[in-house]
């Protein structure tokens, strides 16, 4: 189990960067996504390259937590947990494949997603074999989901105040 442990923060990264470095050019060069989909993507208009990293790295946090504790405490509670997790991190790939099929055009995260969800089945079926699936497990294992749902809520908001600052600041730099 402990050589898969440190995939998840490694994956999440690699597949986040694509996201950081596309964004803010996709969104811009797409603007009828917004009408379009207005519901979904109000979140994200107007939102820098800036604002969107500072919520990756606020998501990569509990990620690579998580999987640090697992990696140097083994116990069952934290694999149960780091699967959790590791599962709501291959769903995100899934939906992002899932959009870029529905709109039919490129979006930044799709071919990271594409090389990802593979290694992320692989790794979830191995490390799954670690892990005894009995009511305790798969208490926890939700609750890692969970734990992600929530910290995704906590990263639009980290997202939206960064975004904030960040325009505030350059406002107040003079010659800008």
């Amino acid at each position: 189990m402990r050589e898969y442990l440190l995939l998840l923060p490694i994956l999440f990264i690699f597949h986040d960067m694509e996201e950081v470095v596309g964004f803010e050019s996709f969104f811009r060069k797409n603007p009828w996504l917004f009408d379009r989909f207005p519901k979904l993507l109000n979140a994200y208009r107007n939102i820098t390259t800036s604002g969107f990293a500072a919520a990756v790295y606020e998501e990569f946090i509990p990620i690579f937590g998580i999987s640090l504790l697992a990696y140097y405490l083994p116990c069952d509670v934290l694999y149960a947990l780091w699967y959790g997790v590791f599962l709501s991190i291959a769903a995100h790939f899934l939906i992002h494949i899932g959009q870029m099929i529905y709109i039919r055009k490129y979006i930044p995260s799709f071919i990271t997603s594409l090389i990802c969800l593979p290694v992320s089945i692989v790794v979830l079926l191995k490390s799954g074999q670690f892990i005894d699936f009995n009511v305790q497990s798969v208490m926890l294992i939700t609750a890692g989901i969970v734990l992600m749902i929530i910290n995704l809520k906590i990263a639009h908001a980290v997202m939206h105040k960064a975004n904030k600052q960040l325009l505030k600041s350059a406002q107040t730099v003079p010659g800008t």
